[in-house]
């Protein structure tokens, strides 16, 4: 992406990212009977598209993308979600963000933990305009 803006210093400019890493929730998710009635903890990681530079200039948390708010809007949402599958789940946590908060873009990985002997997790990427 090229921007033009203060004076020039931005001819390459590429979108900032903001980022949440293992963000853990306990969560309904799973195909088997037993998924079904135990709360699982599943790790949430969020790379979203923002343009810092106001917030880096005005050093005032309104310029910014609250990164706070973002994670406890995640996390009320996937605490009350029931879904089968980590892919539905990611869709729909796209959705949101991008729905509630100025990201232009994002990248959403789910995974759970444990969920395959022999694994440390699985799970799923996606990126999302």
């Amino acid at each position: 992406m090229i921007k033009s803006g203060l004076n020039g210093l931005y001819q390459n400019y590429k979108m900032d990212k903001v980022f949440i890493n293992n963000l853990e929730v306990e969560a309904i998710i799973g195909i088997f009977d037993w998924e079904r009635e135990v709360r699982q903890i599943i790790s949430i990681n969020l790379e979203m598209e923002f343009d810092n530079k106001i917030a880096a200039k005005s050093d005032d948390i309104n310029d910014a993308l609250d990164y706070k708010k973002v994670g406890k809007r995640v996390t009320a949402y996937v605490e009350r979600s029931k879904y089968k599958l980590v892919e539905s789940l990611a869709e729909q946590i796209a959705k949101l963000v991008l729905r509630e908060f100025p990201v232009s873009s994002l990248t959403v990985s789910v995974t759970k933990p444990g969920a395959m002997r022999g694994s440390e997790s699985v799970g799923i990427r996606i990126t999302r305009p």
